[in-house]
């Protein structure tokens, strides 16, 4: 007599429909838009550009990426989130088409690539906080840290496989096949996207407009000091990242490390740290959230310093490992907090600030290096940048929130409450205000009509 056997659920309990098609999605996205970069970057250099050709076509695509956050944050708290998402992956996939059609048939044109890049940075604007809120509304809050943590890695992971093998591709085949390759990857993460169930989620009542939206997401935002001193924070901290890995750092690595190769093999490293990062995270959940992470931003410091020295190639790697892994701490927690104490109809709003304030200093930066490294030399730059990054981080820990602001799994409905809410907290017994096995809650439901998404990179 044979005995039927159980079969084991192919995913863990907490994982739902939404979650799971949102990871796979983002799997694929960041597996193309990876390797796209790379080839984005050859394809204008095959077309005869040089190397300020190249940031002019990346320029292209993070000038609508900023112009258009804050509209497409209030969009998708106003509409769908998920068809947000599909739209704007629709017009991510015709766009990579197009440039990959361009680069095919040998006609390219800067001008072509930037406009094509242009519109795949409009896609990214209207996407990103959409897809932050869909994925903040598809947890609970037992489980997010562990949720976030898997998500994360399931990214990192597919930026390091989407580099190493857009890389080989180009080599191989040549940009546009790469870049055609993206937007097919485009148009199934959309296919997938087009089925997540919203049915959770309330319709939203009809707002005063998008001005009116726009108001109220920055009156959640700037209510909260532990949300907006990090966004000011990232912003400089991101801007100092990008001028010293992204300008200074091949710089380096061509004077003094011997190319382009040990340099890939340190970004490797940091990538690698990214996932060891996010798997550390699925298991360790600081009660001290922001806390945590913050001491977990200073280390984005020692690849500046180290390229200032410069350090050998073993000490780099290790550093930019090191830098991977202490990101991530930072990451998981900050989305953590987001999903805590956020509410669920202004998730999206809110990521369009923190996406805003993250990426806007960005551009000026890297336009500053050039100028920084006249004036200070390349070592005082990089010196500078790593000065910044901790100046910066230890003044956010001056905040008492970030250093208070504890895990629960009671969801917050408005700034407005969080006073009344510590009031409530600080007079109950530490038995009654945070008991061990609570059930755990389910998605946040909207707060009441009175009325929100680095990295990167932003974290």
């Amino acid at each position: 007599m044979q005995t039927p056997t159980t079969r084991r659920p192919r995913r863990p309990a907490w994982a739902g429909r939404n979650y799971t098609l949102l990871t796979g999605a983002a799997f694929i996205t960041n597996l193309g838009s990876n390797g796209a970069l790379i080839a984005a970057a050859f394809a204008v250099l095959e077309a005869g550009g040089d190397g300020g050709d190249v940031g002019l076509v990346a320029a292209a695509r993070t000038l609508p990426l900023v112009l258009f956050l804050l509209v497409g944050g209030a969009l998708a708290d106003r509409l769908p989130r998920h068809r947000v998402m599909v739209a704007a992956n629709a017009l991510n996939c015709v766009s990579q088409g197009l440039f990959a059609l361009v680069v095919l048939s040998g006609h390219a044109q800067l001008w072509h690539m930037m406009l094509l890049s242009a519109l795949g940075g409009t896609g990214h604007a209207f996407f990103s906080p959409a897809a932050e809120g869909m994925l903040l509304s598809s947890v609970d809050d037992e489980h997010a840290s562990r949720a976030f943590a898997m998500f994360r890695m399931a990214m990192h992971g597919a930026a390091l496989g989407g580099a190493a093998l857009g890389g080989a591709m180009v080599a191989v085949l040549g940009p546009g096949w790469v870049l055609a390759a993206d937007a097919a990857a485009f148009a199934l993460a959309g296919s997938l996207r087009w089925f997540l169930d919203v049915s959770h989620i309330p319709p939203r009542e009809p707002g005063e407009g998008l001005l009116a939206d726009l108001r109220e997401g920055w009156e959640e935002f700037i209510g909260r000091p532990w949300l907006w001193s990090i966004v000011v924070q990232f912003s400089i901290a991101n801007a100092m990242v990008a001028a010293a890995d992204g300008v200074y750092g091949p710089l380096v690595a061509r004077d003094h490390l011997g190319g382009a190769a040990p340099w890939g093999v340190a970004l490797g490293f940091f990538g690698a740290g990214t996932v060891a990062g996010a798997l550390l995270m699925t298991r360790w959940k600081p009660r001290r959230l922001l806390l945590a992470g913050t001491l977990g931003v200073f280390p984005l410091a020692l690849p500046a310093v180290a390229l200032a020295v410069p350090a050998p190639l073993t000490v780099l790697c290790a550093v930019m490992f090191l830098t991977g892994v202490t990101l991530e701490i930072f990451g998981v927690s900050w989305m953590t907090a987001l999903h805590q104490e956020i509410p669920e109809h202004k998730l999206s709003r809110v990521a369009a600030y923190d996406w805003f304030g993250s990426v806007s200093l960005v551009p000026l930066a890297t336009a500053l290096t050039g100028p920084a490294e006249s004036a200070f030399g390349r070592t005082g730059a990089l010196w500078g940048c790593a000065v910044l990054v901790v100046t910066v981080t230890a003044l956010v820990l001056c905040v008492p929130e970030v250093r208070t602001l504890t895990r629960r799994t009671r969801p917050v409905t408005s700034s407005k409450t969080q006073e009344t809410l510590k009031t409530q907290e600080t007079s109950k017994t530490p038995e009654t205000s945070q008991t061990p096995g609570t059930t755990p809650q389910p998605p946040r439901p909207p707060a009441p009509p009175e009325t929100t998404e680095p990295p990167t990179p932003r974290p």
